[in-house]
C-alpha cells in the first residue's frame, strides 16, 4: 500500500458560535490542509496518482473558501467553524473526487501547535 500526501494552505475568518473564549470573537488564521491518499497499484510509470492533478483537485474545494469568513458559508451556517468541521468539510468533498483513490485522512493545522485529523 501506498499513502501520498499534499499540502495546501488557505487564509481565513471566523468565529465560534457558543464558545467562551477569545474564539468567539471574529479572528482569522493561515489553516494548513493536509491531505492522505492511499493506492496499492501502481500506472505503467510507476505512479499511484500524478501530485499534480491530487493537487489542482484539492485546490478546486480549497479556493472556495479561501479568503472568505467560514461562518458566511452554507456549511458553516449549519456547523460551528471548528477545526474539526473544516477537517470534515474537506474531506468530505475530496473524496467525492479523488476516486478510485481511497481517501485515508485529513489534517487540519490552524497554527503550528494545534491542529486535528478526521478519517472514517
Amino acid at each position: 500500500m501506498f499513502e501520498l500526501t499534499i499540502i495546501e494552505n488557505i487564509s481565513t475568518a471566523h468565529f465560534l458560535r457558543e464558545y467562551e473564549g477569545k474564539c468567539k470573537n471574529l479572528h482569522g488564521h493561515i489553516w494548513k490542509i493536509k491531505a492522505t491518499v492511499s493506492g496499492n497499484k501502481l500506472d505503467k510509470i510507476g505512479m499511484v496518482a500524478d501530485f499534480a492533478l491530487l493537487k489542482d483537485k484539492l485546490h478546486g474545494i480549497l479556493e472556495g473558501i479561501d479568503h472568505v469568513c467560514l461562518n458566511d458559508l452554507e456549511f458553516f451556517k449549519r456547523h460551528n467553524p471548528t477545526s474539526e468541521n473544516l477537517a470534515k468539510y474537506v474531506y468530505d468533498n475530496y473524496k467525492k473526487i479523488i476516486a478510485p483513490l481511497k481517501l485515508k485522512e485529513v489534517q487540519v493545522f490552524e497554527s503550528d501547535t494545534a491542529g486535528v485529523t478526521y478519517y472514517e
